[in-house]
């Protein structure tokens, strides 16, 4: 039998909605919304993808693989039909999913991502994670110091580390599959299918000083998404639902009613 994913389910009973993750976070990012969520009748199911937090690790590694662990997961939970929300790599795999079985989606909304292919650009980042040699053995202390030496911005330090534990009792690791990440860093980026098409209730979220979602991306939203809107969070950058967590939580809430 295939591994499942990994979830937080709360608001046992309510209308389900799945919230998928961004690259190298995990469900415990979501646990503030989800809490608001379970108020408005949800029924939040905080999911780790492949190769993220405490689901399972894979050399299989792309949205077509992704998309079918959430289909899984549906079948799993016997649930016919969700609200999708996605984050970044997760928005991306919520898009891939409403496409590819649209009938799994209710509503799907989509965190400050576009439809489009983007180009490797995390290399600062994998650098500063393959900088930590775990065979040594480092404390935390360490880790923080060899990753803030490589990696200013003090939000994305914090978020990264998030994702360290300890393995063993004097061992530390990072919960994401950082060797599978390093072997493919085009995986991440691609866009969808140019045929897709998913004609149903759609909410992009993007962040006003965030540059993932730009003007000309509107039209490619609008051709696979056509009964996409598009709301802006001011002055948010990638990661609009931790800087503006509760103005997140209204354009959400206010797209369900």
């Amino acid at each position: 039998m295939a591994d499942i994913l990994y979830s937080k389910i709360e608001g046992e009973g309510g209308i389900p909605m799945l919230v998928l993750h961004g690259y190298f976070g995990m469900s415990d990012n979501w646990n503030t919304f989800g809490r608001q969520m379970v108020e408005q009748g949800y029924e939040m199911h905080l999911i780790d993808l492949r190769n993220h937090g405490r689901s399972f690790h894979s050399d299989d590694w792309s949205y077509d693989f992704m998309v079918e662990d959430i289909v899984r997961y549906m079948d799993h939970y016997a649930m016919c039909d969700a609200v999708v929300l996605g984050h970044s790599m997760g928005g991306k795999v919520a898009m891939h999913l409403a496409a590819k079985h649209p009938s799994r989606v209710e509503k799907l909304i989509v965190a400050d991502i576009s439809p489009r292919t983007y180009a490797p650009h995390h290399q600062d980042i994998l650098e500063a994670l393959n900088a930590v040699d775990f065979s040594l053995k480092p404390s935390r202390k360490e880790v923080d110091e060899i990753v803030s030496a490589r990696i200013k911005d003090f939000g994305t330090k914090q978020f990264l580390l998030k994702s360290l534990y300890w393995k063993e009792p004097d061992q530390l690791a990072f919960r994401f599959n950082l060797a599978v990440f390093n072997k493919d860093e085009n995986a991440i980026g691609e866009g969808i299918d140019e045929a897709s098409l998913f004609d149903k209730p759609t909410l992009f979220i993007r962040g006003g000083a965030s540059k993932y979602i730009q003007e000309n991306d509107e039209v490619l939203i609008q051709k696979y998404f056509p009964q996409a809107v598009i709301k802006t969070i001011p002055n948010a950058g990638h990661w609009l639902h931790a800087e503006n967590p509760q103005l997140f939580f209204e354009i959400v809430a206010e797209f369900l009613v």
